[in-house]
């Protein structure tokens, strides 16, 4: 069941995607119910068990490492609290699946600060609740699930009667839309049914439906009106020394982040916290959230930009203009705006969904000028403005800009990309610039930086002999290994970098490197320090094939 409601779900994304309108019409529910599906399903097949129980709990597993996005996270607590229904059950009843249905929406009604009747909440509590009534009566799990999924198609087209911007647009909830596609892969499987992969009428005429209203769905929103940018995602791994000092209450927790964004959800058990948020300044959430353990798997991303891109994508697939007319009231100046420099479009992504306004093309044999910084600090349009140079051959630079313009602009003299990402990590709205500035700066010592390019001439430096074109590992400023191949100068130099102390180690992979070549390190560093976290970004920066951070 779970494998082919993954599977239903899938061969349907985009029209999902195309539905989303509601909290923020940035076009990824379907994405993102998907990838946190495909997470459950891949933990099921990993434990494959002929115990009803042990496949619930590894889907439910799976599904809350895997979460993202509000209907991702929502999803996954609908299968935690399916799991913990039939806990101990090899088998369960028609009563059993009912009752897992109705204890999951419970869950999920529980982990969302502010439930929103007419989403994938409403069309999960209307299923279950039909189920429950009809399993008192009836005990043929067959029937049970057919007048479940019938329930929820019903209550999916009652979603725009409960919430206005569905009708305004004309579509049904994405979420839902969701949910209906993964319970028809459950009956289809009890049934002995194959899906079908090509549409059905009816699909048919949804997807027209979507074409149509697309335009429609993007623009009932302009975007400066998003009043929370960024959708930030984050899971604690908990730290018992930590909570000793700052002890974790779930309620608590969930208020005081309420208080800083919106679509909040916060689910935890005993060795995890997932965070889901959109606020505006990213960097306060992880930083409340590391008061209770280590940080793991974190995602931002600026919803202003993906909706921005949806319009465009929109615009030049319809021949339409966008039905919000233009603000042309010049905006207000936002109290904190970042400027950073990068070399390389994932890099600069990075940069912006962690919370920079302007990021400067630039970086080694490509410094950027006073003129290029001050243009940006303009274009950043705050009041107090934060520069982060990322290389050593930009500070002077970056200093002179900040004399000359009439906004308060510091300069945290961050020398490489590694540094310039974890002083933005620890920046904090609530604290004023030079406090901010002290802050991000201490934070540069906190990480190790490394990087890995090719020699233009042959040389010889600290004892190293290195040929034209070889590729040089580079710790800090010192060259520490040399050779023909990328894999084993990266190997060798990752080997230098790490100590016991080492917990996390991020790889940025440059344009001249493979994504094979990046699985094979991963392998390497996973086999070799099994203890160490990897995380690993495209940045498609020029010169380097790799930039590594060890913190």
């Amino acid at each position: 069941m779970f494998i082919e409601g993954a599977a239903n779900l899938s061969r349907h994304v985009k029209v999902v995607d195309a539905l989303n309108v509601f909290p923020v019409p940035d076009g990824d529910t379907g994405t993102n119910m998907n990838l946190s599906i495909t997470s459950g399903v891949k933990e099921v097949k990993q434990n494959i068990q002929d115990d009803a129980s042990k496949v619930a709990a590894s889907f439910a597993k799976g599904l809350l490492m895997g979460a993202r996005g509000n209907s991702g996270v929502i999803l996954s607590q609908l299968f935690r609290g399916f799991s913990k229904q039939v806990e101990g059950k090899a088998q369960i009843t028609a009563s059993d699946l009912a009752q897992a249905f109705e204890r999951g929406v419970e869950t999920a009604y529980k982990a969302v600060m502010k439930p929103v009747e007419g989403t994938i909440l409403t069309v999960a509590k209307d299923a279950a609740k039909h189920s429950i009534t009809l399993a008192k009566k009836h005990d043929d799990v067959i029937y049970i699930m057919e007048e479940t999924l019938k329930e929820a198609r019903a209550s999916l087209k009652r979603t725009p009667d409960l919430l206005p911007v569905l009708k305004e647009v004309g579509v049904v909830d994405s979420g839902g839309q969701g949910l209906v596609y993964i319970y028809e892969g459950f009956l289809a499987v009890l049934k002995g049914e194959k899906l079908s992969d090509n549409p059905t009428s009816e699909e048919l005429s949804m997807d027209n439906l979507v074409k149509i209203e697309h335009h429609n769905v993007q623009n009932y929103m302009a975007t400066e009106d998003i009043e929370f940018g960024f959708c930030t995602e984050v899971m604690v791994r908990i730290d018992e020394e930590k909570t000793k000092k700052h002890p974790f209450v779930e309620t608590e927790f969930k208020e005081e982040l309420s208080e800083i964004g919106d679509s909040l959800l916060v689910v935890s058990d005993d060795d995890l916290i997932k965070v889901h948020i959109h606020a505006e300044q990213p960097g306060e959430v992880l930083t409340k959230a590391q008061r209770y353990g280590e940080l793991i798997n974190i995602k931002i991303e600026n919803m202003r930009e993906q909706h921005t891109h949806l319009l465009d994508e929109t615009k030049e697939a319809y021949g339409q203009e966008s039905h919000v007319k233009p603000n042309v009231k010049k905006k207000d100046k936002s109290e904190f705006g970042i400027v950073t420099v990068a070399m390389g479009e994932g890099i600069a992504k990075l940069f912006k969904s962690l919370g920079a306004g302007v990021v400067i093309e630039g970086g080694q044999t490509m410094n950027p000028s006073t003129e290029d910084i001050v243009n940006a600090i303009e274009e950043v349009h705050a009041e107090k403005v934060i520069i982060l140079p990322n290389n050593g051959n930009i500070i002077m630079a970056a200093e002179q800009a900040a004399e000359v313009v009439s906004e308060k602009a510091v300069v945290v003299p961050s020398k490489t990309v590694p540094q310039g990402l974890a002083a933005l990590l620890s920046f904090n709205p609530t604290q004023e610039l030079e406090v901010n500035a002290g802050m991000m700066k201490d934070a540069l010592t906190t990480v190790k930086s490394g990087q890995v390019t090719f020699a233009v001439r042959d040389t010889n430096i600290d004892g190293i002999d290195i040929k034209k074109n070889d590729f040089m590992g580079i710790s800090e400023k010192k060259i520490v290994s040399s050779g023909a191949n990328v894999l084993e100068v990266t190997k060798d130099l990752l080997t230098k970098m790490l100590d016991d102390e080492s917990e996390i180690v991020t790889l940025l992979q440059g344009e001249d490197a493979s994504n094979d070549q990046t699985e094979m390190l991963v392998s390497y560093l996973e086999e070799k320090h099994p203890d160490v976290e990897v995380d690993v970004h495209v940045g498609n920066q020029p010169l380097y094939s790799y930039i590594v951070s060890v913190e």
